[in-house]
Formats: structure tokens, sequence, C-alpha cells
């Protein structure tokens, strides 16, 4: 599933596992963010246990958002062992979302 997470559990969550980390993102006033974040909620679900789901209020950890350049909403990082490997900004359907699992998946096995 899910979570919800700031700057103390980012390193230890997302850049230290050598899992693929998703990190959305988001605020709650945004209705792109509202869009996307239904899609999301459903990858999340059928991933569960191969990919790991998390989001992060920009309202509240402004300074993430500042450290990994983002200037659109919502945005999506791709993390694999500590590093950025892909990205997707704004109102992305859910089968190019799949695709860029399914290929960060398909890398990470080679």
């Amino acid at each position: 599933m899910k979570n919800a997470i700031g700057r103390k559990e980012f390193g230890s969550h997302v850049v230290d596992s050598i899992t693929l980390s998703l990190v959305q993102f988001k605020t709650d006033w945004s209705g792109a963010c509202q869009i996307v974040s239904m899609i999301y909620d459903d990858l999340a679900k059928a991933y569960e246990g191969t990919v790991n789901f998390f989001t992060v209020d920009l309202e509240e950890e402004s300074h993430l958002g500042k450290e990994y350049g983002i200037r659109e909403l919502p945005t999506i990082l791709f993390f694999k062992s500590g590093k950025v490997i892909d990205y997707a900004t704004g109102l992305v359907p859910k089968n190019v979302l799949i695709s860029k699992i399914e290929n960060a998946l398909s890398a990470s096995n080679n």
C-alpha cells in the first residue's frame, strides 16, 4: 500500500531501499493530484509486495520538493537503489505508469 512519508523517513524508506519505490509528490488542493492519486492507489494495490509506493505532501515537505527539483504537480519519481531512474509529471494515464513500472522492474532484473 502507499504510505505518506516525510523527510525523516525518506532516506531509510526510499533512498536506502533496493526495492523499486515510487514517490508521488502532491498537494491536497490540486485537482490533477487527486485524479492521479486514484490511479496511484490502484497501482499500489496491484504491485503490493513488489514495488513500494509513497506520497509526499509538498505543503508539509517543501524541502523535499526543492531537493528533487519538483516543478509540476503531481510528479512521481521512480527510485531504485537510491537513484531516480524515471519520472512522470502531470496527468499521466494509468497505462503509461504501468509501462514505466514494468520497464523499471525488468531493467532491475537484468
